[in-house]
């Protein structure tokens, strides 16, 4: 826990963490009175804290009926004696104290506590702000503004995530207007959650630095909405029942050891189609393990991979080190729902073993080593990585199935030894001890990604200075810039040649120079050059984009020139005085003409290109969005509208 105080404030802030499944919890309060917002379903932590501070918990609330994980809250109310604040549209099946936008409880002497409807993340979700004297001092976001970005709007029914989308960055701009810039910025998710729409970028922030930051308010709302939607990543299968669970009102929590197991019991289990779990770290597991265990490592992320990998329902069998480990695994557990495993054992495989059995055990390697066989036969390379990963670059021709797939799709997996890599270990070793448990014969690779490059393994894209380094002047590659004809003329790289992605989907050949050669594709930010890397391949071009685009290249300080498109002619050393026109027609034309073109427009050039650049500006300018020009619906009428909009239940996340 992070004991947070200011010592010239008569309030505190507690933070209590729940990194196995990236959020937080909080304990606020003054000297006498608190409330705790958003509390995990393991709530003994929060009375501790308390106990600690001397303070009696007279409030609990929740920002948002939650979809990652179990709730604490009723079960913490009904101990404490203190009222649960729940968004009064939420559908629940238990009493608890409706919160509207604008409500406010006293927390204790000068300490105001003020819900704020902030519809996005949930059609109903509401933010709290803590006022000391009138003064907001504390903002608890919930699943809303997050660190840099904002809770996902897509865990609540299909057909509303555009709508929610909105009214997340309409929330977000409600929070920064109506606050100081001073006010702490304390959200439930975004530590690695993935109920957060990405990453969050850092431990602590203010509305004034969010201000300035945060994707929802320095993006308009068109470009917001268009861009979060189109990261969105997968949903853990799990979250399906921690909605429901959470609507129901869930039942105390049982944390007594369970039922002991021997040798016998265990391979009884694992003969039966049960899970047995082994919790030790993946080095040991590699090293020796009973045969058809899987591996998930208690200091990973235990609930979260188990709850989405594990058949829901299922008995699981837990294997640990020590009591302690266990103890901690169970804890870990029931803020997913897996309440009470079916046994458990303590030791080594040599205690978990039946007489004359042995255990099973397979290699760890690196990316290096991983190198020295990637052309053999048999060698099998899978990417485990989720779809946004991979996205980013992977190895040439490996097999892409995220982990949380794989028991489904074992049966894809081709003959061979399999390599299998995430992006540092964790999930490979997941991944390793499923293909065991299947029979295949596996290698984990134990490594960071960003060592796959520096082994030289081939990659399917490649950073902006690896590709200057491909295709300048000692290079092997021809640069292929695929954007369109307006943003080339803004800015390109010196040795690019043009092809716009549009006339390359229309069938138009690949430009001379790049005929015979590895082709480098470029776009702006790295999504066009991905379709078109995928086209090119399937001609049979050798080919990687880069990852970022022009963007990342301009960022890296690389070179890049204002100009008119370059023809066929001119990127093989000829004037710079070509029209754009010349590219599209040589895509069609003998080559013959264009020298009559760089005739006709050698007179025309200084006039039309700078004409152009500033059309084309004119133009951005005039199709860009409005920031903030959007009119606004109340808060509490938009939540209202977007509840009404679900019809059959209580959305949740």
């Amino acid at each position: 826990m992070d004991n947070e105080e200011r010592s010239a404030a008569v309030y505190f802030v507690d933070t209590i963490e729940v990194p196995g499944l990236g959020n937080r919890s909080y304990l606020a309060g003054g000297p006498a009175g608190a409330v705790a917002v958003d509390p995990p379903r393991d709530i003994d932590r929060m009375i501790a804290a308390a106990a600690r501070r001397g303070v009696r918990i007279a409030y609990v609330v929740e920002t948002h009926v939650h979809n990652d994980y179990v709730t604490g809250g009723l079960e913490l109310a009904r101990l404490t004696g203190a009222a649960y604040l729940v968004p009064a549209g939420a559908r629940v099946a238990f009493e608890r104290m409706p919160v509207r936008d604008g409500d406010t409880v006293e927390v204790d002497a000068g300490l105001t506590l003020r819900a704020v409807a902030t519809p996005g993340h949930t059609p109903h979700h509401t933010a709290y702000v803590l006022e000391e004297a009138g003064r907001a001092v504390v903002a608890f976001t919930g699943g809303s503004l997050l660190i840099g970005t904002v809770g996902r709007p897509d865990l609540v029914e299909p057909r509303l995530t555009g709508d929610l989308a909105r009214a997340q960055h309409a929330s977000a701009h409600r929070l920064a207007e109506g606050l100081p810039d001073e006010t702490r910025v304390l959200p439930t998710h975004g530590f690695g959650s993935f109920c957060s729409a990405a990453q969050a970028t850092g431990e602590a922030t203010t509305i004034g630095r969010e201000r300035v930051t945060n994707e929802a308010l320095v993006k308009d709302a068109d470009t917001f909405v268009a861009d979060l939607l189109a990261g969105l990543d997968d949903v853990p299968a799990y979250y399906a029942h921690m909605g429901p669970a959470n609507a129901e009102g869930p039942a105390p929590v049982d944390l007594t050891p369970p039922a002991p197991a021997d040798a016998a019991e265990i391979a009884a289990r694992l003969a039966a189609g049960e899970w047995v779990v082994d919790l030790r770290n993946r080095v040991a597991f590699a090293e020796g393990h009973v045969a058809g265990a899987v591996n998930f490592e208690a200091e990973g992320q235990l609930a979260t991979y188990l709850a989405w990998l594990l058949p829901w329902g299922k008995p699981v069998t837990l294997l640990s080190e020590s009591p302690a480990q266990l103890a901690d695994a169970q804890r870990e557990l029931v803020r997913v729902g897996i309440d009470r495993p079916a046994a458990a054992a303590t030791g080594s495989p040599a205690e978990w073993l039946r007489a004359g059995e042995r255990p099973r055990s397979f290699p760890r390697g690196t990316f290096a080593e991983l190198a020295k066989v990637h052309d053999a036969d048999g060698t099998v390379v899978l990417d485990v990585r989720r779809d946004s990963e991979r996205a980013g670059g992977h190895i040439a021709g490996s097999l892409h199935i995220p982990v949380h797939r794989l028991r489904d799709r074992l049966g894809e997996i081709p003959e061979g030894t399999v390599w299998v890599h995430c992006a540092g270990g964790m999930r490979a070793g997941i991944a390793a001890s499923l293909l065991d448990a299947a029979g295949r014969d596996v290698v984990a690779v134990d490594d960071g990604f960003a060592a796959a490059a520096d082994a030289g393994l081939p990659l399917s894209r490649i950073t902006p200075a690896r590709a200057h380094a491909r295709t300048g002047a000692e290079g092997d590659a021809v640069l292929l810039d695929v954007r369109e004809a307006e943003e080339w003329a803004a800015g390109h790289a010196p040795v690019a040649v043009h092809a716009p992605l549009s006339a390359l989907a229309a069938g138009a050949p690949l430009p001379g120079p790049a005929h015979g050669r590895p082709v480098v594709v470029i776009c702006r930010s790295g999504r066009r050059s991905q379709q078109a890397a995928a086209l090119l391949r399937a001609r049979g071009a050798d080919v990687v984009d880069v990852l970022g685009g022009m963007r990342a290249w301009a960022e890296a300080g690389l070179p890049v020139v204002t100009e008119a498109p370059k023809t066929e002619l001119q990127a093989a050393g000829k004037a710079r005085t070509e029209a754009p026109k010349t590219e599209l027609q040589t895509a069609g034309k003998a080559k013959t003409e264009a020298p009559k073109t760089e005739l006709q427009t050698a007179g025309k050039a200084k006039t039309e290109a700078p004409k152009t650049e500033l059309q084309a500006a004119g133009a951005a300018r005039a199709d860009a969005p409005l920031i903030g020009g959007v009119s606004k619906t109340p808060h509490a009428a938009a939540s209202e509208a977007l509840g009404a909009a679900f019809a059959h239940g209580e959305p949740t996340a």
